[in-house]
């Protein structure tokens, strides 16, 4: 029995499955959590590796007492299965980029700039989180800002800018999965905004491709405490 969370987030799964030829007995409605997984009504679950992942390693393993290890669980990445799909992306209707094209590259400089700020100074930028929102526990932010730095360095085409390859591979499971049609073709996403932006920032002297960037340690609490 395989847990998913559908609205969109279920295709990388039904991708996978079609693609290895997997039979589940059965696909359920999952929950935005780990629960069903950690109470064994489910035999898999979907995760993200910045949130829902870090869950199961806060939980405490009644065979062992301790807190569940990476080496309890059986981990499919959809980057290595080759179904993953680009996520999270910045919209913006064309018109207003046409009107608007200063705004739309100051706006992604802003972003990046933070963006790359949080890559130096992870635990700083936890923190600020914490100090807007405190519902999680600190351990967990530090694992969330850590791996979302993971999914972003190292750009080496620069921050923000979309990756091709990905591109391709994402339309190719929007496709088989019923998604979309078609391929929309090369008009579909822009890159000069993001481009002109990651130039003001590299010249002002920022790194913006984070070559030599490297994940701290982050030890999780019980919880995420």
């Amino acid at each position: 029995v395989i847990g998913n969370w559908g609205f969109g987030n279920e295709f990388e799964l039904t991708a996978a499955i079609e693609k290895f030829g997997v039979t589940p007995a059965e696909l359920v409605a999952q929950n935005f959590d780990m629960e069903a997984l950690l109470n064994r009504e489910i035999d898999a679950a979907e995760a993200m590796i910045y949130n829902e992942y870090a869950q199961v390693l806060e939980a405490v393993n009644e065979e062992t007492g301790e807190l569940y290890q990476p080496s309890d669980l059986n981990v499919i990445d959809f980057n290595e299965v080759g179904t993953a799909m680009l996520q999270d992306a910045v919209w913006v209707t064309q018109g207003y980029a046409d009107d608007n094209p200063d705004v739309v590259e100051r706006f992604l400089k802003a972003s990046f700039e933070g963006w790359i700020y949080c890559r130096d100074n992870a635990e700083e930028c936890a923190d600020i989180v914490l100090q807007a929102g405190p519902t999680l526990g600190r351990s967990h932010q530090i694992w969330q800002m850590n791996e979302i730095n993971g999914l972003i360095w190292p750009s080496p085409g620069g921050i923000g800018v979309v990756d091709q390859a990905l591109w391709d591979q994402t339309i190719e499971v929007a496709t088989s999965q019923g998604v979309i049609a078609a391929d929309p073709g090369p008009g579909a996403f822009e890159t000069k905004f993001a481009e002109a932006a990651v130039a003001a920032l590299e010249a002002e002297g920022l790194d913006v491709t984070g070559e030599s960037w490297q994940p701290i340690e982050v030890q999780l609490a019980e919880g995420g405490e």
